[in-house]
């Protein structure tokens, strides 16, 4: 564990999708616990922010408070609580990223965090042993974490990693031991409503890998939303007069160079066509991504 915590603190350095999904919940953590030891040491008088951040299964409040939908899933109270998420988000979402693009590792775990606080809260609307329980409110980037370990095992089936004890073991046997697990804690466990947005991310995940095999991804609206938020925040590029010297030559040029990209982003989709996406190599797949992104 302590080889994988230093490798993950090296690979932060890069700051990736993947290490900033990290640094933020760990940031969210940080900020959480100064304010608690600092309210205790001085005895402050603090707000009550549970329910600005924590989803919450009453519909009312959660309507009032719409943001929590997506401030839950990088808020964690327990060092063990947000020790074992970033391990899991870590290494599955390693794997993940061989098979797909970081933005869809984003979108991703944004959507399996929705999904988990939507099945969370129809759950305790609906069903008698849980309406007992309601209202409650739920943290922790859990269902996201879920969504991505099911996005990549469903993707690919076959796909094995190191255990020890086990040794090479496929990635859809580890994602549904912890579902059958999450699911039998249903029955009396404390954190039963974690469970249940495990389950909301599992499945979302699994719904993820399956459309996507098919050519659809589920999470390009998110992506959409994501890049119009990132894009009100850049700053706008000041207004240059040029001289606009019209060369045809230069125009010839574009117009060549635009036909060979397409003719190699064809290329590209007849291979997937024939032998899957994951016949691809790096640069395959980032012409793939660039092309799709013009």
């Amino acid at each position: 564990m302590g080889n994988s915590i230093k490798t993950i603190f090296n690979n932060i350095k890069y700051r990736d999708s993947l290490s900033q999904l990290i640094i933020v919940n760990v940031a969210v953590f940080l900020v959480i616990g100064l304010l608690r030891v600092f309210a205790v040491l001085f005895e402050l008088q603090t707000p009550d922010l549970q329910a600005y951040i924590e989803v919450s299964s009453n519909i009312g409040t959660t309507a009032k408070h719409i943001w929590v939908l997506f401030t839950y899933m990088f808020v964690h109270y327990e060092i063990l609580h947000i020790l074992f998420n970033m391990l899991m988000l870590y290494w599955f979402g390693r794997i993940f990223l061989t098979y797909f693009t970081p933005k869809n590792l984003v979108a991703l775990y944004v959507l399996g965090g929705l999904a988990g606080a939507l099945f969370y809260i129809l759950t305790f609307n609906t069903i008698p042993y849980f309406l007992k329980m309601n209202p409650s409110s739920m943290i922790g980037a859990s269902a996201s974490v879920m969504a991505i370990i099911f996005g990549a095992a469903f993707y690919n089936k076959d796909q094995e990693v190191m255990m020890l004890l086990f040794g090479r073991v496929k990635i859809i046997y580890i994602a549904i031991f912890i579902f059958v697990l999450d699911f039998l804690a249903l029955g009396g466990s404390s954190n039963v409503g974690g469970h249940i947005a495990h389950i909301g991310g599992a499945l979302i995940g699994y719904y993820y890998a399956i459309q996507y095999r098919k050519g659809k991804d589920i999470t390009r609206w998110i992506n959409l939303l994501i890049d119009k938020i990132v894009n009100l925040f850049k700053a706008k590029p000041k207004m240059r007069v040029t001289r606009n010297n019209y060369n045809s030559k230069d125009d010839a040029s574009y117009n060549q160079r635009k036909h060979s990209e397409s003719l190699e982003v064809d290329r590209i989709l007849d291979k997937i066509k024939q032998s899957g996406y994951n016949s691809l190599n790096d640069d395959e797949k980032k012409r793939l991504f660039d092309a799709s992104n013009k």
